[in-house]
């Protein structure tokens, strides 16, 4: 079938535009007094112009199926998402003129559909999040569209080796520092496509670096880690929206990470609030989950007289959890009492033990 070349070039062009008139994302000093020799960053991903990490994947997304010929004009764009995603692929879909359609759970936080409504797109939504995957293929077919399927091709889309990826800007951002190649790099994984980066960039430019990556409960990522039985599943949702998954995503690449965790829901939940109050901004909850496992790396490292750098993402702004992560009501309506959580990060932040 003959299509456009002069239109995938010129819808290239728009997105390439899109990325040269975003700066990058900043890199905020996070001063422990417990953690004295141990910096911490905070690599900012929610000052993107669709507010999270997810920027960074949809183009990535939108330009791997423009050149494979996936893409074309008039396509209906589908995507299996939980949110942000389905926000970033809204917007680009908006940029060049194609209807989109997010297939999400119904559980989904409604800032996020919101603002995918607000970028033109439509919201389709399922019972369970481990139905999101057989409906967005099927809404492909009956559209004649294109299903994204970020969690296939999001290690794929991305140039892993440099490209102004996430990993290089963090590694260009931290050259004048004291501890200019940080000890640790934490992240938790949705799709898996930002821990492939940053591993296989760290190995590709030979950095003593390791990748850490946190995992919620109810995700089958560590399970699998550990394990590697690729057909481990789990119907319930983390609990944090954005990482974590039910079965094993084939984007999710184990060799490439060096250590994972685990951690409590309400501890994401906890950090995030503290986090808060130390940088006088809001994050969503997986950035909780990271600030909390790169405490618990500060805190080994410290036992052993480690000194060194730990970098951790902030996914998204704290504005899309209002009515959840941060309402108190709604805490308590999970069962969750984050005073003593709290109290418990703010004094390993003071002390570091």
């Amino acid at each position: 079938m003959h299509h456009s070349n002069s239109w995938t070039s010129a819808a290239v062009k728009r997105i390439s535009r899109d990325f040269h008139r975003s700066a990058d994302t900043h890199m905020i000093p996070l001063e422990l007094p417990g953690f004295e020799d141990i910096p911490m960053y905070i690599k900012d991903e929610s000052t993107h112009p669709t507010g999270s990490l997810k920027h960074r994947l949809a183009r990535s997304l939108f330009l791997y199926a423009l050149c494979n010929g996936w893409v074309r004009e008039g396509s209906t764009i589908i995507e299996a998402s939980s949110g942000s995603t389905a926000v970033s692929e809204a917007y680009f879909a908006r940029m060049l003129g194609l209807p989109f359609i997010a297939v999400m759970p119904r559980s989904t936080s409604p800032a996020k559909v919101d603002l995918i409504k607000f970028y033109g797109g439509q919201c389709h939504f399922v019972d369970r999040g481990d139905q999101v995957y057989e409906e967005a293929a099927k809404l492909a077919i009956q559209t004649g569209g294109h299903y994204m399927d970020q969690f296939t091709y999001a290690e794929r889309a991305t140039d892993w080796r440099g490209n102004n990826n996430i990993a290089e800007s963090i590694f260009s951002q931290l050259q004048a520092e004291q501890y200019a190649v940080p000890r640790w790099i934490v992240t938790g994984a949705g799709t898996g496509g930002t821990s492939a980066t940053i591993g296989r960039y760290i190995r590709y430019h030979g950095h003593a670096t390791q990748l850490c990556v946190v995992d919620p409960e109810n995700s089958v990522f560590l399970d699998y880690h550990q394990c590697r039985d690729s057909s481990l599943c789990n119907a319930q949702s983390s609990g944090v929206e954005g990482i974590g998954r039910p079965r094993v995503e084939p984007s999710f690449i184990p060799d490439v990470i060096d250590r994972m965790l685990r951690v409590p829901t309400v501890d994401s939940y906890a950090a995030m609030r503290y986090l808060a109050e130390l940088t006088g901004k809001r994050f969503g909850g997986s950035t909780g989950t990271d600030f909390y496992g790169a405490l618990q790396l500060a805190s080994e490292m410290k036992a052993a007289g480690e000194k060194g750098s730990i970098v951790f993402l902030a996914c998204d702004g704290g504005d899309r959890y209002l009515d959840t992560y941060y309402d108190d009501a709604w805490m308590a309506a999970q069962g969750h009492d984050l005073q003593p959580h709290i109290a418990k990060i703010e004094h390993l932040c003071a002390t570091g033990q």
